[in-house]
Formats: C-alpha cells, sequence, structure tokens
C-alpha cells in the first residue's frame, strides 16, 4: 500500500490571549458548570489579523523549509473554513500569492464549518493516492476567526450559547500532504463518514453566530458514535480501547471531548467511571492541552489537537492516533494514522507551545475595546487602513518577527506586509 499522509505540521495560534475564566467571571456565567467546561485560555484576533494572514503565517515554516524543487511540487493550495472574506475569491488565491508558489497549481475553499479541515485533508490525500502527478504535494490550511457578535430574537437560541465566547478562539493549522508522510502516516481506506442534516449550529450573516447548545452536542454525540461504527464495518479487528493509542478529537471545548469519550467508552466497552477518568487522562488529554490555549478554530480544532498530541503524548515507539472530525450542520469523519519517534521529533521543531506562550495577555478593559474596532474589516469592507499601535503591548509582539499582518483594504482588494 503506498504511503501517504503528512509531511509537516505547524500552528499559529496568533498574538494575543484572554484568560476565559477572567471572562467568564466578567459575563457573569455560572461558574461552578464553568470548570466542567474544561477551557483555560483563547486566541484573540487583533484588526490586523485575519483568516489568510493567519493562514500564511502557519504555513510559512513549512515553506521555507522546503526546497525550490519541492515547492514546485505542490500542485493544490486549499483553504479550509467558516470564516471567508469574499463570495467569489478564495482566500487561497491571496495564500498561494504570498508564499510564492509556483502557478501551475488548483487554488479553492472548502466549507463545511468544522469539518472542513478534514475535507481538505482527504481531498489531498485522494490526490496523492491518484498519481496522476506522481511526487506532488498539497498545502491544506484550516483557518477560522470567531465573530463575537450572536443574532439575537430567534426562538432556537438557547442561553448556553453565551458559553460560545469563551470558547471560540482565533487561528490557522497548515498542513503538508505528500507521500513522504514524516509526521502521520494515514491508515488508507480507514474511514467511517456519517452526517445528515441538522440545525445545530450556523453562521447566516458573516460575521454573526447563532444556534442550539443542547441540538449541538447531541449531533456531535450522535455523529462521534456512527462514524466510530462506521470505521469498525469497514476496518476487521477493530476495538476502540486498543486499537488506538491516543484518540484526537474536534474539540469545541474539553468537556464536549470529554463527554464523547464518555459515552463512546460506555457503549462501546461498557466501562466504569474510574476506568474512562484513566483512559480519558492518558489517551485524549494530551491532545486538549494546545485546544485549551487557543480555543475552537473550527475548521482546524482537529489539527490542533493532533499537533497538541504529538507534541505532548508519548511516542517512543510509533503508535496509532484516531481521530474524530465534526463540522455543524452536519458531516463527520473517524479515521486514523501512525505517528513514530522520528516524527514527534521533526514535529518538535515547530516550538507550537512557545510560541502560544509568547502571545500578549489581554486584559477586560483591553478585550471590550478590542470588541469595539471588530467591525472594522467586517465582511465586505471596501476601504480600511488598519492602526498596527491600537494595542502597543500587542504590536511588540508581533513586530520585527517576520509575520504577515493585513495593511489595508483597498476597494475590496486586501494588502498585507511582513513586520
Amino acid at each position: 500500500m503506498q504511503q501517504v499522509g503528512i509531511e509537516a505540521l505547524n500552528v499559529y495560534g496568533g498574538s494575543a490571549k484572554l484568560d476565559v475564566r477572567m471572562l467568564g467571571e466578567a459575563r457573569h456565567l455560572d461558574m461552578t458548570r464553568f470548570d466542567n467546561l474544561l477551557m483555560k485560555e483563547k486566541t484573540v484576533a487583533m484588526p490586523y489579523e485575519d483568516p489568510v494572514s493567519n493562514a500564511i503565517n502557519a504555513a510559512k515554516p513549512i515553506i521555507d523549509s522546503l526546497s525550490d524543487l519541492e515547492k514546485q511540487q505542490i500542485k493544490m493550495v486549499i483553504a479550509c473554513s467558516e470564516s471567508g472574506i469574499d463570495f467569489g475569491k478564495s482566500m487561497s488565491t491571496y495564500i498561494h500569492d504570498y508564499l510564492g508558489l509556483s502557478r501551475n497549481c488548483r487554488m479553492f475553499e472548502i466549507k463545511q464549518a468544522c469539518y472542513s479541515g478534514t475535507a481538505g485533508l482527504q481531498m489531498a490525500l485522494n490526490l496523492i493516492l491518484s498519481q496522476t502527478s506522481p511526487g506532488a504535494k498539497a498545502l491544506v490550511i484550516g483557518t477560522d476567526i470567531f465573530r463575537p457578535v450572536v443574532v439575537e430574537g430567534g426562538e432556537a437560541l438557547s442561553e448556553d450559547w453565551s458559553f460560545v465566547e469563551p470558547s471560540s478562539g482565533a487561528g490557522a493549522v497548515a498542513i503538508l500532504v505528500s507521500d513522504v508522510p514524516k509526521i502521520f502516516q494515514v491508515d488508507v481506506g480507514c474511514n467511517g463518514y456519517y452526517g445528515y442534516e441538522v440545525m445545530d449550529t450556523c453562521r447566516p450573516n458573516p460575521d454573526s453566530e447563532a444556534g442550539d447548545a443542547d441540538l449541538s452536542l447531541l449531533s456531535y454525540l450522535d455523529c462521534c458514535e456512527n462514524a466510530y461504527r462506521e470505521y469498525q464495518d469497514r476496518v476487521e479487528g477493530v476495538d476502540y480501547q486498543k486499537t488506538f493509542h491516543y484518540l484526537s478529537f474536534h474539540t469545541p471545548f474539553g468537556g464536549m471531548v470529554k463527554g464523547a469519550h464518555r459515552s463512546m467508552m460506555r457503549k462501546f466497552k461498557r466501562a466504569k467511571p474510574v476506568e474512562i477518568e484513566e483512559d480519558f487522562q492518558k489517551r485524549v488529554m494530551p491532545g486538549l492541552v494546545y485546544c485549551q490555549q487557543v480555543g475552537n478554530i473550527m475548521g482546524a480544532t482537529v489539527f490542533l489537537s493532533l499537533a497538541s498530541m504529538i507534541d505532548n503524548a508519548d511516542f517512543s515507539k510509533a503508535r496509532r492516533v484516531g481521530i474524530f472530525s465534526y463540522g455543524s450542520g452536519c458531516c463527520s469523519e473517524f479515521y486514523s494514522g501512525v505517528v513514530t519517534p522520528q516524527g514527534k521529533e521533526i514535529q518538535a521543531q515547530q516550538k507550537i507551545s512557545s510560541h502560544l506562550a509568547m502571545r500578549y495577555s489581554l486584559n477586560m478593559e483591553e478585550y471590550e475595546q478590542l470588541l469595539s474596532h471588530s467591525s472594522m474589516v467586517a465582511f465586505g469592507t471596501r476601504n480600511v487602513t488598519l492602526d498596527y499601535k491600537l494595542f502597543p503591548g500587542v504590536w511588540e509582539q508581533i513586530e520585527g518577527k517576520g509575520r504577515l499582518v493585513l495593511k489595508r483594504i483597498k476597494e475590496f482588494h486586501r494588502e498585507y506586509e511582513w513586520v
């Protein structure tokens, strides 16, 4: 069987963060319930950080590590997002341009809520497996930004939707897919997918969120079970506890993942509470470390969990990781692959943990001020020039680091610069 998978992976978690417990207290949320959500911090996007700049900042270290010949082998760039900036023009065109990639390349954008990253990965894998372009590579980037505005007035909106603000973040994860799977070798043909129409969460307006939190949880749990059942039907001899050394989940927030894992262990292993908790800490928790620092970045979150798992779990020998991807609306998939000791060693060179630790910590006054400027680059903005010095402390984390930021929008065209 031909080898295929992730050759390189990098996370860009923005330049500013917010303590979500502080946010929860400021919003007068039920703090007795808050601890069960397993959230710590979230990335907060500056006005000059958008899904395009985040995507490029995630991909740049990967591209810079390639030879000119290897760059020429990138035949597909896929932007995976629910934070698109134009109804027609794909963000991948900007990404392709600022990364200086070959013009002999397919560029497009995929949308299916938080499942989009996995959709992009599977499309890239099939390009490689088809061998229609021998030696080809594909750049897949999940990139999303939370818009802190909630659609009001509908009966379907649950009061629990207030927990979306502390759980939702901003950022991007870039993966290079090829037949040299140094980081994650995919188990080819080992997939289980499951989906149906449901109105659990959605973005009815470009900068708004709406949904039913209870229905979203039920859909997630339903898909987690049935996507795995399909995987189980297609892959002989699978055992939920023994086949997978680790499990990475799409992570809206840690508490949802913990609930899904508990449900799966009860249904498939009839496990008792103590065993379930031990299994969670061993097989799942390493994948939540980065998610607890960045928040839900939609299409990129499942890869954020995978990156966290590789960096924080024990891969002293080759071990299999099961992955559950879910996108509201809904579509889901369970798939798997193997990480080796060499893969973990290579992945550590991205220094994701150090990058996340360097983000500027916003206080509530700064955060509220930022929210008041959130419409500056709203969907459809025709002309604007961004003020980098609006938050001096944040700018100090960016200036001189070789990162890309949004400079201005001129007649709808976005102009970026390296700083």
